[in-house]
């Protein structure tokens, strides 16, 4: 744990300079505000961690890693917005804390941040390096897209909704270890491997998190519990107990059921879950796709003293999140 924990501690090293750097300018302390409020810092830790598996200098890697963290929580803030989401780590999201306008302008700035941080990759990995950032950037964004175009249809399957989170989650995770194994001169089989891993990891953890929102502790959490409910969000969940509701139990589910209270909504909807056993389906789906990530892991190339750090980071993600 030695190393994921020196790992934890330069990466909060620079993301505090980073936002020293920025002082008290109106349109960067939303970034700032963001950034402080924590997080576990996935991103910057895989690209890390895929460097360290194929080299034992780290220097590199360091700035594309901070570049990633940004990138990701200006996709929150953007999210945020879209979601109408009222907490963000258990404190107010920027869009409430200041508005709407600033959010968009102060996540328009970090984006552009994070490029700054991207080109400092030394000159010999900045052409796959900035190609994979912005093909990842192109495809959260679809993901997004999906998401919310998933909010007016009533006919989402499970794979179009698998499909939709390894867009907009998945592939950020999948970025930061291709990346990270880039800098670290690893072999394109390699690449994909790690790149493959990270992908079924974070189609695993974001199924985890669809059912931590429902089934969660929102003290644990830092989210409103049965945000997704109340949202009328698409999650396998609510996808999986459309294939079976009948007509009253779908009108609940998609949000024609107005007139009910906020609390009463989430009980019914819960209760129309246990019923169909979706609860169950979710686990057991997320389950296979940590499977098949370990699977790629154990393909890579490397002795198997290299894969602990990433088995370290793995374990300690379940721990949080299970």
């Amino acid at each position: 744990m030695e190393k994921l924990e020196y790992f934890q501690a330069l990466i909060q090293q620079k993301l505090e300079g980073f936002c020293r750097k920025n002082g008290e300018e109106r349109i960067l302390q939303p970034v700032n505000y963001i950034l402080q409020l924590g997080g576990k810092r996935v991103r910057p830790m895989l690209t890390l961690l895929a460097a360290d598996a194929f080299t034992d200098e780290l220097e590199p890697a360091v700035y594309p890693a901070i570049a990633l963290e940004i990138f990701h929580n200006f996709t929150l803030m953007h999210d945020d917005i879209m979601d109408n989401a009222p907490l963000r780590r258990g404190q107010p999201t920027v869009h409430e804390k200041w508005n709407r306008d600033v959010a968009i302008l102060s996540g328009d700035a970090m984006l552009i941040q994070a490029y700054q941080l991207i080109i400092k990759t030394r000159s010999e990995c900045l052409p796959p390096v900035m190609q994979t950032f912005n093909t990842t950037a192109l495809e959260v964004c679809q993901g997004q897209q999906l998401d919310m175009d998933f909010q007016d249809r009533t006919d989402v399957s499970a794979a179009e909704y698998i499909e939709m989170i390894r867009l907009k989650t998945s592939v950020l995770l999948g970025g930061a270890m291709k990346i990270g194994a880039i800098i670290g001169g690893a072999t394109e089989e390699d690449q994909k491997h790690l790149y493959d891993f990270a992908i079924a990891l974070g189609i695993s953890f974001q199924l985890w998190d669809d059912y931590l929102d429902t089934y969660g502790d929102g003290l644990k959490t830092g989210k409103q519990v049965g945000g997704d409910i109340l949202a009328n969000k698409k999650t396998l969940l609510s996808i999986k107990a459309l294939e079976h509701a009948s007509a009253e139990e779908r009108d609940l589910i998609v949000g024609a059921a107005s007139y009910i209270s906020n609390d009463d909504k989430i009980a019914r909807v819960k209760e129309v879950y246990a019923k169909y056993g979706v609860a169950e389906f979710i686990k057991t789906t997320a389950g296979d796709y940590h499977r098949t990530a370990l699977e790629k892991l154990d393909a890579l190339s490397i002795a198997a003293p290299k894969k602990e750090g990433i088995l370290q980071l793995v374990d300690q993600l379940k721990e949080r999140t299970h």
